[in-house]
């Protein structure tokens, strides 16, 4: 079994509820096919560098994975046909760090925050 970390855009317009049908709909695909999804983290709305199907912003979603080849070609084979969805990406890793959360909001980015005001 290979390690994966696989990150879907959604589009930006579509309410809470969708989102959760869409992230649960690909983890029933992953379990579904012989994969074993170890973690499944929300990024929230972000800011996309350009315009994608004419969206400025998109619902990130990130997974990791572990499974085989079969797993991520049904899972991408899913995707391609959804129209909630703008991009998807899928990477082969050796490791998977399941400790470190990127994008999560902590109280050091309040200190920055308040440290920059003082500056200012």
């Amino acid at each position: 079994m290979n390690f994966y970390e696989h990150t879907i855009i959604a589009r930006q317009d579509i309410s809470p509820s969708q989102l959760k049908q869409v992230e649960s709909k690909y983890k029933k695909i992953i379990e579904s096919n012989d994969g074993n999804l170890l973690k499944t983290e929300n990024w929230g709305l972000m800011n996309l560098s350009y315009l994608i199907k004419k969206n400025k912003k998109g619902n990130y979603i990130h997974f990791k994975i572990e499974g085989n080849g079969k797993t991520i070609s049904e899972l991408e084979k899913n995707e391609k046909i959804d129209k909630n969805l703008l991009r998807y990406l899928t990477i082969k890793v050796k490791k998977i760090d399941l400790k470190t959360n990127y994008f999560e909001k902590s109280s050091d980015d309040k200190f920055d925050k308040d440290i920059k005001r003082e500056q200012a």
